[in-house]
């Protein structure tokens, strides 16, 4: 067959095709096909069914969403102890050093190094007299 045109194509060359034709796919006969055709479910029984089917499913989804962000949360909560729990230590240890550095030998060998020493005498309580005659 060569290329021609169509209107050089005799009829009696189209005729000659035999289209065969599928036989259609017969149902397996297996258990699931046979318990919902004749069994316990019909496909009526099962398409009543179905907004049923559907809720639940999306029951389903919601409880495993659910879950899921329940986990998440808890995992948060966990880092964050851990992390308040770093902070706290960071605080202690920091309160005993500045209670440390404040010391006062601790002061006097910091200022030591400005120039500035440690008196030896006593303070001097300074007396007001005026205030202390008019009582």
């Amino acid at each position: 067959m060569t290329n021609r045109l169509r209107t050089e194509i005799p009829e009696e060359e189209t005729s000659n095709l035999i289209v065969e034709e599928k036989p259609a796919k017969e149902i397996p006969d297996n258990f699931l096909t046979q318990f919902l055709t004749n069994g316990f479910i019909s496909a009526d029984a099962a398409i009543k069914a179905l907004p049923f089917v559907l809720y639940i499913a999306l029951l389903g989804m919601i409880y495993i969403g659910n879950r899921h962000l329940t986990e998440k949360n808890i995992r948060d909560i966990d880092k964050l102890n851990k992390e308040v729990k770093e902070l706290s230590y960071g605080y202690k240890l920091t309160k005993a050093d500045l209670a440390y550095k404040s010391t006062l030998t601790e002061v006097a060998k910091r200022v030591d190094t400005l120039g500035i020493k440690e008196s030896l005498q006593p303070p001097q309580k300074i007396v007001d007299k005026e205030a202390t005659d008019g009582n």
